[in-house]
């Protein structure tokens, strides 16, 4: 049976959701984690931390994430996984930020060796799906297998089974 590790970025606090900033006490894709997790319960979990946090005020966190996505920023991770070759699959999570993951992603998914590894992408977005985020991830780990992925509402995570049931059936 293969082994899950389901890595995910998740910003709790001031959020953009259904047209407004609002607090969330949980992130968007840590409520998919533990929806996916009671699926998946012999799932491991990795959640990326940057060691520079973000603003906890919503519209300079999104110029932070501006700035560095036109840097093409590597911010450093406060924790790494162990041991990452344990994983044939890993489930990764985050935010559609212009567009793109959060830089932080991207510096988890150069930090290892995917070859060979299935990798089944989801982000939560207000609007936007995916982005150019698969093709993004697709560019920086050639020799995994990444799956088509699944974009959901950030509105909408509270009641997102189908969405998750997707993204689960994507490890198979």
């Amino acid at each position: 049976m293969a082994k899950i590790l389901i890595a995910f970025y998740s910003r709790r606090g001031e959020n953009w959701v259904g047209g407004s900033i609002r607090n969330l006490s949980k992130g968007n894709n840590e409520i998919i984690v533990e929806k996916i997790k009671a699926l998946l319960p012999d799932a491991d979990v990795f959640r990326i931390e940057t060691v520079k946090k973000y603003s906890g005020n919503y519209m300079t966190c999104i110029e932070e994430a501006k700035q560095e996505l036109s840097q093409n920023a590597r911010p450093e991770l406060d924790a790494r996984v162990e041991n990452i070759d344990q994983y044939d699959t890993i489930i990764l999570g985050y935010p559609n930020w212009w567009g793109a993951p959060p830089m932080a992603v991207l510096t988890f998914l150069e930090s290892y060796n995917f070859s060979n590894k299935k990798i089944v992408p989801f982000c939560s977005h207000e609007g936007s799906g995916l982005g150019g985020s698969i093709r993004q991830i697709k560019q920086l780990v050639p020799d995994a297998n990444v799956t088509a992925g699944v974009a959901i509402g950030g509105s909408a995570v509270a009641h997102c089974e189908r969405e998750v049931n997707e993204i689960v059936a994507q490890t198979k």
